[in-house]
């Protein structure tokens, strides 16, 4: 049996599963009320069978022995943790990765089309998840095995797509210097795009969650919270073309994540596939380009079910 985990910068999602099958047990535990990892997989662990090896997901890059997180202070390194838990073998994966290596595995009613188009197999794939922060990841076939390929594209400089995008981003500017996109593209930025319109137009705005923004734009009760769900929804179409550009993902675009898929209703689906393909002379390669919605919640760790390590040289 395998323990499987999810760790991100707000929750940390663990399951059982045996290697390629689908995950059991899942319990969501958030990152807050434990000291670092070790705590949180320990209280998971006291109500399930003996576990000899793990595959993590993380939100953050995974470089050598030490992890740190992009919105977590958690902080680990991968050799203690193995033995802290008495594990056997211990993997740690992006969680994007993750992500998409669930893809392949996932059933027609896991995954809603926000875009018609022609998917090529033999093609990349993107899935982007905006979140806590916002990641990203490719899905490419090797000769037959699917592999995932990690980014931290989360952190690329925001580039406007408007006059409005581009006088957000000369505020924040003025607050901060380098502007990421996922300082606007995740569950915070929608607190940063609605706090920044009504700053831009001489307005207060009783916000302090992104929960509010999302309630208030459901409500109709507020145009500066209906006005950044369509900014937002935007900005995530020009991201996910920029990113299916740089790899040319003619495999399509997945969109993943608990934050979109509740934000699902409220998504302005013109505005993110207009976006999504308004890049110029590249505009009819992005038009057959299929864009759909990871609807599964935990796919991660799905994903990390399916992780098969790589073989070692000969």
């Amino acid at each position: 049996m395998r323990l499987v985990g999810d760790i991100g910068g707000t929750n940390a999602r663990f399951g059982i599963a045996e290697p390629g099958s689908y995950p059991s047990g899942v319990r969501k535990l958030l990152t807050a009320h434990y000291p670092g990892l070790v705590e949180a997989a320990e209280d998971y662990l006291s109500g399930v069978p003996l576990v000899e090896e793990a595959v993590l997901a993380v939100a953050g890059p995974v470089v050598g022995d030490e992890v740190s997180f992009s919105n977590s202070a958690w902080r680990f390194s991968i050799d203690d943790v193995r033995r802290r838990l008495g594990l056997r073998r211990l993997v740690v994966i992006n969680d994007l990765v993750a992500h998409a290596l669930s893809v392949t595995s996932l059933s027609p009613d896991e995954v809603g089309s926000l875009k018609p188009g022609a998917r090529n197999p033999r093609q990349p794939a993107l899935v982007i998840g905006p979140g806590t922060g916002l990641g990203a990841a490719f899905l490419l076939n090797n000769a037959g095995r699917l592999v995932g390929i990690p980014s931290e594209a989360g952190h690329a400089a925001f580039a406007p797509m408007d006059r409005v995008q581009a006088e957000i981003l000369s505020h924040l500017q003025d607050q901060c210097g380098h502007v990421p996109v996922e300082r606007l593209l995740s569950g915070p930025g929608l607190l940063v795009i609605a706090t920044t319109l009504a700053q831009m137009s001489g307005q207060i705005i009783d916000v302090r969650d992104p929960r509010d923004v999302s309630a208030r734009a459901a409500a109709g009760e507020c145009s500066i919270c209906r006005e950044t769900m369509k900014i937002f929804s935007s900005i995530l179409g020009s991201t996910a073309g920029n990113l299916a550009l740089t790899l040319l993902t003619g495999g399509g675009v997945f969109i993943t994540g608990g934050l979109c898929r509740g934000l699902r209703p409220l998504l302005d689906m013109e505005n993110l596939i207009q976006a999504f393909i308004a890049k110029g002379r590249l505009r009819s390669y992005l038009e057959d380009i299929p864009i759909d919605q990871i609807l599964r919640p935990h796919a991660a760790l799905l994903g990390a079910a399916r992780y098969v390590a790589p073989s070692s040289p000969s």
